[in-house]
């Protein structure tokens, strides 16, 4: 006589065999960047909760090259913020490492600069910069004030021994996308960082914010090329023959239609022949008031 009784067992065990066998197979038929996205822990590589904060928060400036953000609307917000915080500090090192470079580096600059408005967030509004956060002995940027990767971090950590760790990245345009919530520094962007549009976005940084007549710019009188402090602190990322960088000249030359207002500027720009200045950051909190 049959057995009857382990009948639906002996039927649930030969479907979860089955779905054993499909799922990698199906996972073969996904594109390379979809099968990424699906093994990666399901972690939001669109980090779409952080561009929906940035798109609603974000006040970029007339002409697109500058920008502030609504702290005090955003401060209503926490708990958005904090989830999507809290989806950075969940991701493992392990799983980190089976990303894509570019899916590693738009992880960093978003969570440096989510982790910096959440800082700021901290005190707000009963501070005017971001340096009021720090003290005599300790800068706001040594801080370890959040998770990432399994250890406790700093947003110098995040920057300087991970971003900018030699060998890892090699990116100086990684200047115009990690932000400091300072007037002086490169807008932030009102959008995430994602890994298949990075290049384009990095580029779009690099050239908006040398289009910034405040923060760079060229006097044909004088002949002087006055231009972020930013690329006086961070030259030699600019020197070492990175993404087509081998000098800041190359740097101003590759750009020189935005930063020169006439042909004859550019040239001049595209030819070296400048006085070049660097200009006093400015500190003040980039707050949309």
């Amino acid at each position: 006589m049959t057995n009857t009784r382990n009948a639906p067992a002996r039927i649930l065990s030969t479907r979860r065999r089955a779905l054993v066998v499909a799922l990698p197979l199906a996972l073969l038929g996904l594109p390379r960047t979809a099968r990424a996205q699906s093994t990666s822990a399901g972690f939001d590589h669109r980090h779409a909760a952080w561009d929906a904060l940035l798109r609603q928060h974000v006040v970029v400036a007339a002409g697109g090259n500058a920008s502030t953000l609504r702290y005090a609307a955003l401060q209503t917000q926490r708990a958005a913020l904090k989830s999507y915080l809290d989806s950075l500090s969940a991701v493992s090192s392990a799983s980190y490492g089976t990303w894509s470079k570019a899916q590693q580096l738009a992880f960093l600059i978003n969570a440096y600069n989510a982790f910096t408005v959440e800082l700021i967030l901290t005190r707000y509004p009963d501070l005017k910069s971001i340096k009021d956060l720090g003290s005599f002995v300790q800068s706001p940027w040594k801080k370890k004030f959040f998770q990432l990767l399994g250890q406790e971090r700093s947003l110098d950590e995040v920057e300087h021994e991970m971003i900018r760790a030699p060998g890892v990245f090699d990116d100086p345009r990684i200047h115009v996308a990690v932000v400091c919530a300072s007037i002086g520094c490169p807008m932030l962007r009102n959008e995430a960082f994602v890994a298949e549009r990075l290049d384009i976005q990095l580029d779009d940084a690099m050239r908006r914010f040398l289009s910034d007549r405040t923060r760079n710019r060229f006097d044909t009188g004088t002949g002087i090329l006055s231009v972020s402090k930013i690329f006086d602190w961070y030259h030699k990322d600019f020197e070492r023959g990175h993404k087509g960088y081998d000098s800041l000249q190359t740097l101003f030359a590759r750009h020189a239609v935005v930063l020169g207002a006439t042909p004859q500027a550019q040239a001049e720009i595209r030819a070296g022949r400048y006085k070049l200045a660097f200009l006093d950051y400015d500190w003040a909190l980039n707050d949309a008031r």
